[in-house]
């Protein structure tokens, strides 16, 4: 009898859990605080299932590495308000006038919201200072979106591959997301595409001491035929070519991309 009344309280338990889960993520997806433009770009980015795949939980402290206009802080921050960390790790301000202007129109976008972003901390991370008042070994989650080729021009991706690392507790994961481009690529094609080869992620992570956990699908494109005009900024959402031939573009959709998860060694 104890036995069946102890497994009655734990499946009650479990539903109750689920149920809350459920509903935070009801409240990051579907919450007034993103317009209707960044749900409709859901189907694409795949949030709920990429982040589960990450391994993300409520308690965890999260490191957004280069959150740009913060598309994924609006899913993040309200996952994490209550009981969690999220550290939006953006550009210096005294980065140049492109990181100041980046850097300024997230602070204003998380300024207009005090509610769901009023405990995003935010810092800098940019090499060569790299990492500001994010200590060594406290991250649980690092997570980059579509970035690596932006290290790449810049010359920089090694010490942000390492700053990361450093940030990252033993057993703690990096998840990239990364326009995926094929391993026979140049560096100076995966610079101006954007388009970057799996083996380069992979090579930057394990230099950087983290080791290939997982890869995910999730955010794949079959249709996405990888040589276009001015790179993937040809498809949405920049349509880069404005309106020559932007119905087959928009036909493609997104780009194809890498969806990969590293961990640092436990101690």
């Amino acid at each position: 009898m104890a036995i069946k009344q102890w497994t009655v309280a734990f499946s009650v338990l479990l539903t109750a859990q689920w149920a809350t889960a459920e509903l935070a993520w009801q409240s990051a997806l579907a919450g007034e605080h993103r317009t209707a433009e960044s749900r409709e770009r859901d189907a694409h980015r795949h949030p709920q299932e990429t982040l589960a795949f990450f391994g993300i939980d409520e308690g965890m402290t999260v490191m957004e590495v280069s959150p740009g206009g913060g598309w994924y802080t609006e899913v993040l921050a309200p996952l994490l308000k209550d009981k969690g960390t999220l550290i939006a790790a953006h550009s210096s301000p005294n980065g140049g006038s492109y990181a100041r202007r980046s850097l300024g129109s997230f602070l204003r976008k998380l300024g207009e919201n005090d509610e769901v972003y009023g405990s995003v901390q935010v810092v800098a991370l940019q090499p060569p200072m790299a990492v500001s008042n994010v200590a060594a070994n406290s991250v649980d989650l690092a997570l980059t979106f579509r970035n690596v080729h932006s290290w790449l021009r810049a010359d920089q991706a090694e010490m942000m591959f390492s700053a990361i690392a450093e940030t990252l507790k033993p057993g703690g994961v990096l998840g990239i997301v990364q326009h995926r481009g094929d391993n026979e690529l140049s560096l100076a094609q995966m610079k101006s595409t954007a388009y970057v080869s799996e083996e380069k992620v992979i090579e930057l992570a394990e230099l950087a001491g983290l080791k290939l956990e997982g890869r995910s699908e999730i955010n794949a494109n079959p249709r996405d035929t990888k040589d276009h005009p001015r790179g993937v900024w040809t498809l949405p959402p920049s349509l880069a070519e404005g309106n020559k031939d932007r119905d087959r573009y928009l036909a493609i959709g997104e780009s194809d991309r890498m969806t990969l998860r590293f961990v640092k060694a436990a101690d």
